[in-house]
């Protein structure tokens, strides 16, 4: 299936209104993140788990909400295995005073299906900065395997571009995060989970870009008397169909799991949506653009 037949739209002329528009969001986020930073989770933070098991299934949200009070604030709430839930909160105190304190808002609400602590665990700051280092490493990991990929299919100005537009992909969603976080009535906590969607957001953002390269280099070889400029432009349009298919059918999938797959993966599916959204915008309006510039300015047909 095919929609937008035949295009004929002009991107790399308009790509000076996306140079500002791309460069407004990211310095908005650069801000955000300067100021309000990013609302870190207990893998980041260290904190304690409690795993709860009880004589019939608990629901999350309820227990959730049951423990709010008691903790000082909405702890992170999972289902673990049958029958169980891994409760994981940032409550100060000794792990006995908030087991305690769990305990006690646990049976409360609950004591019809006598829920008790079967297991709990401290997550220190050591581990948590060692995690949080780890995950950088891998987003970083991910962008230097990614430009040597691009570098060994196309060429150094095309692995550029890939590169400048995953960033552009990344800051902004981080700074979506960042300003939005307190203000949303779902969790924005920065997790393991959250490091995992960003990876996808990565593959998939570079995923649609090398669709537009390979056509770039088709159509360069193809129509020898045109442009770089031009040949650009009519990559794009004929690729123009394709990404806004698969962007779409995904985009709506993902928002069926964020409408209908519960608080825990509220977050995550966010985080998609924006990166998605982003992504298919940048591969477009900031990875092509790059690589004409650094080809008007280093290369040659």
């Amino acid at each position: 299936m095919r929609i937008l037949e035949n295009t004929n739209f002009g991107f790399v002329k308009a790509r000076t209104k996306a140079y500002i528009f791309s460069g407004t969001l990211v310095v908005l986020s650069l801000v955000s993140l300067a100021v309000n930073g990013l609302e870190y989770g207990i893998d980041f933070q260290g904190g304690m788990e409690f795993v709860v098991v009880s004589d019939s299934p608990l629901e999350a949200t309820r227990v959730r909400s049951a423990l709010t009070d008691d903790l000082g604030a909405e702890p992170e709430v999972k289902t673990y295995g049958e029958n169980a839930l891994l409760v994981r909160t940032l409550a100060q105190g000794t792990i006995d005073e908030v087991q305690a304190r769990v305990v006690a808002g646990l049976q409360a609400d609950f004591a019809s299906v006598n829920p008790t602590i079967q297991g709990r665990n401290v997550v220190g700051p050591r581990f948590a900065q060692d995690l949080k280092a780890g995950a950088v490493y891998s987003v970083i990991g991910a962008l230097l395997v990614i430009f040597l990929y691009i570098l060994l299919r196309f060429e150094w100005k095309y692995s550029v571009g890939a590169i400048a537009a995953l960033v552009h992909d990344v800051i902004i969603t981080l700074g979506v995060f960042s300003a939005l976080h307190g203000l949303v009535p779902f969790s924005l906590q920065f997790d393991q989970t959250l490091i995992a969607a960003f990876l996808t957001i990565v593959g998939y953002s570079i995923n649609d870009t090398v669709i537009v390269f390979d056509r770039i280099r088709e159509y360069n070889a193809l129509f020898k008397t045109d442009n770089f400029a031009k040949v650009m432009d009519r990559s794009i349009n004929n690729t123009l169909s394709r990404t806004l298919i698969t962007s779409g059918t995904t985009l709506l999938v993902v928002l069926v799991l964020f409408i209908l797959g519960g608080e825990v993966l509220r977050g995550f599916a966010f985080a998609l949506l924006v990166g998605i959204g982003i992504g298919t915008y940048s591969s477009v309006f900031v990875a092509s653009p790059v690589v004409l510039e650094l080809h008007d300015r280093f290369g040659r047909r």
